[in-house]
């Protein structure tokens, strides 16, 4: 594989990956459902359709006579090959290929189906026309210059990659080689040692680099769909290596991954493990509270906690980070385009069967949401082209998924469906009602614009829903560059704003723009609430929570 196809699906894995939705409804049933209301439609409105068959008819003379201006968007990397703009031939099928499509989408959205079947039938002509895009056939001219290349061993190497896919894969291209990383070897690499274990979580406490470090320690709570080690992939993209070169003491949760067995463990489980680290963390270092950062779902277990606390009128979190998290489930995005209540029933009820929610499922399933991104570059670069798959940290990261228990998944369907953070009262967990307004540590959350998973506008009403400060950042990126974003990045963009206005777009337009990663902005304010310099600690844990077994700890193995 060419260098440069590498750097694209490399970006494209940056863009289009982490943070799996556990309520994203997308069922077969619904995308044929779908289908035959589109097609009904058609029989419904012969005038409406004949009139856009005779338009793509006039469309298809232009493109054959060489008269055709239509090109691909500018963003689009599937046709970059120079074939399709300078060969004839290529050429008019590209423009045949964009005529249909446009076309499609024309048709449906000038019907009179509802605006939900419309984005609905949007989305499944998606589908289909992604799927019969000419770059996804043998006649790719990447794919027969790479044939005539290698004297016809691509074609060889795509079938055999096919056939592995077929059996090991469920028919999916892989995204990764899986075999090019081992966590502990290669990544989640920062040393440290598992200082307290109980059945939901390890803890792990990571060894300061500093000759000195702030009192307030630092918890980060990640996603339970997913492993800790996205905060400690390579050495470069490390924020727990950032955190202790930032004298912070720096702990991470490590959740187990669930089976059947644990089918029972909910939010409020979650977060009575959460409790018993957060005891253990200041018993180490001799902090009265903490500091927090929590991402995606653990986001929210973060949000709950310090919820459940301010009912209790305890003070044990001083400052929450949440990162591309979510409290306001108002959503109007793809992602939440089949949800409805049979959807989420269906979803509940099949987690509860099975026992758990399988996060390779939910993959399968996030990857349709972005087919192009997700299925069809490694569909060309693994079959067409007979390339490897990528080998790259983010994609094993992220192929290496967990489960949720069912009770959990249940219970994040239920907040999905009533959206209790935005009342007073209206979740209980823990035994204690849920006010989010008698919150008033400082806040400071992070959105990306290009997140799909986690859209910025709800994650900038999640951010006004406290009583305390906060602070909004907003990165120029998708889910996952939005957090893993080092220091030195050349296209590194963030927007800030002291003020909290009703309106995310008012926001978003009075604005500053700076260069650069919010690593570094994050890293003063973090700073500033993390107390006063002292000496740091000879050993990790203490006499009452000895060191145990070292990073990367246990938990973060189990399959």
């Amino acid at each position: 594989m060419s260098s440069k196809n590498n750097d694209d699906l490399q970006v494209q894995a940056s863009e289009h990956t982490l943070g799996l939705n556990p309520v994203v409804g997308l069922r077969r049933k619904d995308l044929l459902t779908t289908a035959r209301i589109v097609l009904r439609q058609a029989l419904k409105q012969p005038i409406h359709s004949l009139k856009h068959v005779a338009h793509l008819g006039a469309q298809l003379t232009h493109v054959l006579l060489g008269r055709s201006d239509l090109h691909p968007a500018a963003d689009d990397r599937r046709f970059s090959d120079p074939a399709w703009s300078q060969n004839p031939l290529y050429r008019r099928y590209l423009q045949i290929y964009l005529a249909w499509r446009s076309e499609l989408h024309d048709w449906v959205g000038s019907s009179n189906l509802s605006p939900q079947d419309i984005s609905r039938g949007h989305f499944v002509i998606n589908l289909l026309t992604e799927a019969m895009s000419p770059t996804n056939s043998a006649a790719n001219p990447a794919a027969v210059k790479r044939f005539f290349e290698t004297g016809g061993k691509s074609l060889l190497d795509g079938l055999a990659h096919l056939a592995k896919d077929l059996v090991h894969n469920g028919g999916m291209p892989s995204q990764v080689n899986m075999d090019a990383f081992e966590v502990g070897k290669n990544l989640g690499t920062t040393e440290g040692a598992v200082v307290f274990r109980n059945e939901v979580l390890e803890l792990i406490q990571y060894k300061p680099v500093t000759d000195e470090v702030h009192e307030r320690p630092l918890l980060v709570v990640p996603p339970q769909i997913n492993k800790f080690y996205v905060f400690d992939l390579s050495p470069e993209k490390s924020l727990a290596r950032f955190c202790l070169r930032s004298q912070v003491q720096t702990f991470i949760i490590s959740w187990r991954n669930p089976t059947k067995a644990q089918r029972e463990w909910g939010l409020s489980t979650y977060i009575e493990a959460l409790k018993e680290a957060v005891e253990v963390v200041t018993a180490i270092t001799g902090s009265p509270d903490i500091n927090m950062l929590g991402a995606c779902s653990g986001g929210i277990t973060c949000t709950a906690l310090l919820g459940h606390y301010a009912a209790l009128e305890k003070q044990k979190v001083h400052a929450l980070t949440l990162l591309v998290s979510v409290l306001d489930t108002t959503l109007e995005t793809e992602v939440a385009l089949f949800v409805d209540e049979q959807t989420l029933e269906t979803a509940k009820r099949h987690s509860y069967q099975a026992g758990v929610l399988e996060g390779r499922d939910m993959a399968k399933v996030f990857a349709w949401m972005r087919p192009n991104d997700l299925i069809w570059n490694y569909w060309v670069n693994n079959y067409l082209l007979g390339n490897e798959p990528p080998v790259f940290d983010i994609l094993f990261w992220n192929n290496d998924t967990t489960r949720l228990p069912a009770a959990f998944h249940g219970d994040l369907i239920e907040m999905f469906k009533n959206n209790p953070l935005i009342r007073p009262n209206a979740l209980e967990v823990c035994g204690t009602p849920i006010d989010l307004k008698q919150v008033t540590s400082d806040v400071f959350c992070l959105a990306g614009t290009n997140d799909h998973i986690t859209p910025w506008q709800s994650c900038y009403k999640s951010a006004r829903l406290f009583g305390g400060n906060t602070e909004f950042v907003l990165s120029s990126s998708g889910h996952i560059q939005s957090i893993l974003n080092p220091p030195g990045n050349p296209k590194a963009r963030f927007m800030t704003n002291t003020e909290m206005p009703v309106d995310p777009l008012e926001w978003q337009e009075n604005g500053t723009k700076h260069t650069d990663s919010w690593w570094l902005y994050w890293q003063e304010w973090q700073t500033q609430r993390s107390g006063e310099l002292k000496k740091a600690p000879a050993a990790l844990g203490s006499k009452a929570y000895p060191a145990g077994e070292a990073s990367p700890g246990t938990y973060v193995h189990e399959r």
